[in-house]
């Protein structure tokens, strides 16, 4: 069994920053991609920003140039930084990873989320 855990998450002014984390842990073999979804209250879940095992990354236009995602492979973790936030953030962020367990069965695993709010 592997888990994802976020945290980071809270309450920031408009133009502010906040940093993310997602470490996973359990019965992983490897890593393959990760990545940052988030969702508003009755709106689909929407990807941001993926980060492969060797480091290319992806993002969605609406956070590029702000949010900047990266990882920690010796940790199992991934990150976001996320600069010069704005109101329209204020979403709940989930992480996922693409994980080879120690079955070598492959898996896509979800976190439980972290609220971000920002404050205009």
């Amino acid at each position: 069994q592997v888990q994802l855990v976020e945290s980071g998450g809270g309450l920031v002014q408009a133009g502010g920053s906040l940093r993310l984390s997602c470490a996973a842990s359990g019965k992983i073999f490897s890593i393959n991609s990760m990545n940052w979804y988030r969702q508003a209250p009755g709106k689909q879940r929407e990807w941001v920003a993926g980060i492969t095992s060797g480091g290319r990354t992806n993002y969605v236009d609406s956070v590029k140039g702000r949010f900047t995602i990266s990882r920690d492979n010796a940790k199992n973790t991934v990150y976001l930084q996320m600069n010069n936030l704005k109101p329209e953030d204020t979403v709940v962020y989930y992480c996922n990873a693409d994980v080879t367990d120690s079955s070598l069965e492959k898996y896509i695993y979800w976190g439980r989320g972290t609220q971000v709010t920002v404050s205009s």
